[in-house]
């Protein structure tokens, strides 16, 4: 693409590497997500619909709540070790767990022990995919400069939803057709292992080994006389943990991660029980809607991505914010005038326009972050925004709206759709006054 013109050989394979991993491995990941309305009743034993909403919520959840915990341990081999070294490992990860998962013995045949062993694969996919897409976003962030820094990354996201999106297709072929859904994650297997060989070709970013060094200088001064490798392990942690991030940088940059877990819950799960229960969708139906809806999500963050590289990509995260946020107040009222699938199809399709996804500005966000702690906070901070709000989400919102109706639904997204426009705008002034302050070195 002519957008990609000023990187060089090195760059532009990088990048491309990177994109084919993140969709190979949310390939993965996605598959059980959207194979959910036909799984759980293979793998979850057999109930009423509100215990079932309530089983399929903590099916979903299992992949997410445990991913702070990856967070902090691929965070920490990213920023200590490489970030090649994350991507690599999480990528063979997520193989063996689609391995294990495509021979799984069924609920009917072992009882409570399935639901187990599923979500423990579950759990392992949800680690590994921790250190994936941040690592992969981070990666290109270091090795490139602005503007064409933003669809860059941009396209890593776009690359993770056309995951999303074969995933959503293979699972709409094995449900439509017939076929064993286990070939799927046979497929998924052998994808990931792919994944995992492609990226050995990476190399560690310039940004990253200058900061090692620099700090390894640093070191063999403050060290010169001391000879205990524990010694020197804990002053080089030290050196790392001085390295500050202003407190309401960090807290914006949560309340801003909340935005696109939301978003992706209410368009891509929210609306299933509505589907099967007032309009008598089957699981193979639910799964095909949802793949055409995936189709739109990709188009959504190719475009935005794209455009990024003409017009500032505060503008478009803002604005996307603003119609977000008139979307959220207007939804309950949208739902219940809603007399057909299309209507509601419609209705996801202005939530998915309206994503509070942080791409294309996420690269500014990234660089606010140092650079030798960037993989572990921004992967924790992912992690725990994703965490937190599938939890909160798919829990409350089966209460909220039995209680309040649809209009309970607004407890949850105006609060997360307000903070969300206030952290972006944080980083904007931030930004803002880097530039100021270069302007006013150059004209010194």
């Amino acid at each position: 693409m002519s957008i990609f013109r000023s990187l060089n050989q090195n760059q532009k394979e990088a990048i491309g590497l990177l994109q084919i991993g993140t969709f190979l491995e949310y390939f993965d990941l996605m598959l059980y997500v959207h194979m959910a309305v036909l799984l759980n009743e293979l793998f979850f034993p057999k109930s009423d619909p509100h215990t079932e909403a309530l089983m399929a919520a903590f099916a979903f959840c299992s992949t997410y709540v445990i991913r702070p915990f990856g967070a902090l341990l691929f965070g920490y081999i990213g920023d200590h070790i490489g970030r090649k070294t994350t991507v690599i490992i999480t990528t063979l990860m997520m193989a063996v767990s689609c391995t294990v998962m495509a021979s799984l013995p069924t609920y009917a045949q072992i009882g409570i022990a399935a639901t187990w062993l599923v979500t423990g694969c579950r759990i392992v996919q949800g680690l590994s995919s921790m250190g994936e897409i941040v690592g992969a976003e981070v990666y290109v962030t270091e090795i490139t400069n602005p503007p064409v820094r933003y669809p860059a990354v941009g396209f890593i996201g776009a690359a993770s939803q056309l995951g999303s999106v074969f995933a959503l297709g293979i699972a709409s072929l094995v449900t439509h057709f017939g076929f064993n859904w286990r070939i799927a994650f046979g497929i998924g297997a052998g994808i990931a292992v792919i994944g995992s060989v492609a990226r050995t070709r990476l190399r560690e970013t310039p940004e990253f080994l200058e900061k090692i060094q620099q700090l390894r200088k640093k070191l063999d001064i403050e060290n010169a006389q001391e000879k205990s490798i524990f010694a020197k392990a804990v002053k080089t942690q030290k050196l790392i943990n001085q390295l500050k991030m202003g407190k309401k940088t960090f807290w914006s940059y949560i309340v801003a991660s909340f935005g696109w877990p939301l978003s992706f819950y209410l368009v891509f799960m929210y609306f299933t029980q509505p589907l099967k229960l007032l309009y008598g969708y089957t699981p193979e139906k639910i799964i095909l809607h949802n793949f055409i809806l995936s189709i739109f999500s990709l188009f959504f963050f190719i475009l935005f991505s794209v455009i990024s590289f003409r017009i500032d990509p505060f503008k478009i995260v803002k604005l996307r914010g603003k119609v977000c946020l008139a979307s959220m107040i207007l939804l309950p009222f949208a739902i219940n005038i809603c007399s057909s699938p299309i209507h509601i199809f419609l209705l996801q399709i202005v939530l998915l326009a309206s994503g509070m996804t942080l791409l294309p500005a996420y690269p500014i966000f990234l660089k606010n972050i140092p650079t030798l702690k960037r993989l572990t906070t921004a992967s924790f901070i992912y992690a725990l925004s994703r965490a937190v709000m599938y939890l909160v989400t798919s829990f409350s919102l089966v209460f909220l709206t039995e209680t309040f109706g649809y209009y309970g639904l607004w407890l949850i997204t105006l609060p997360i759709t307000v903070g969300f426009i206030w952290a972006v705008n944080h980083f904007e002034k931030l930004e803002n006054a880097k530039i100021e302050e270069k302007l006013d070195l150059v004209a010194a």
